[in-house]
């Protein structure tokens, strides 16, 4: 008997991983909208720490306008 982790589950809708997914250089995923990269936040030349505070939201508003953190 063989228990396969990745597999095509029953009427074909659905694909099952169990195991490790690798996705190598050059691939396409298409139809995965869902992810889009934060803007860039500049490197933080903070002098102190308000100015750092100031950076470190910039960055947090920057992940969650992305998507990549859930906003509360």
């Amino acid at each position: 008997m063989y228990n396969a982790k990745n597999y095509q589950a029953q009427g074909g809708d659905e694909w099952v991983i169990g195991g490790k997914l690798t996705v190598k250089e050059g691939a396409e995923i298409e139809g995965f909208s869902s992810f889009s990269p934060a803007e860039n936040q500049a490197d933080s030349t903070a002098e102190d720490i308000s100015e750092l505070i100031t950076d470190f939201n910039a960055l947090l508003q920057k992940l969650k306008a992305a998507g990549l953190m859930k906003e509360e």
